[in-house]
């Protein structure tokens, strides 16, 4: 119970000023690179090109022999991902790209098998 002549507590808004756009790039084993994009930069074909590359080193530095049984990817059909570029530098990675799905309320792309025995 209040108090008479007390005033009611303030309520705060709780605002975030920083939005940030990541990418993450994990396998069965765990995460393998966390790209945060740089504030005023807008994420195009050749910065995710660029991307691939390095999730490519990353592969081969944290998870030596697993780039010569093969990589498997997985990427919806944003226009980025569509890139002429972009899809030249998956080429070039040498991931093999898994075809996503038509969209399933039902299922989240992590829902699928995406790791063989």
């Amino acid at each position: 119970m209040d108090e008479k002549g007390e005033r009611p507590p303030k309520k705060f808004k709780v605002q975030s000023r920083h939005r940030s756009l990541w990418r993450q790039f994990w396998d069965s084993e765990g995460v393998l690179l966390i790209d945060y994009l740089p504030k005023g930069t807008t994420m195009n074909g050749q910065y995710y090109a660029n991307l691939l590359a390095q999730a490519r080193e990353t592969v081969v530095q944290k998870r030596r022999g697993k780039l010569s049984r093969g990589v498997l990817f997985l990427q919806d059909n944003a226009s980025v991902h569509t890139a002429r570029v972009s899809r030249q530098a998956l080429k070039d990675t040498g991931f093999s790209k898994i075809d996503h799905p038509p969209y399933s309320p039902d299922l989240a792309p992590s829902d699928y098998f995406l790791f063989p025995i």
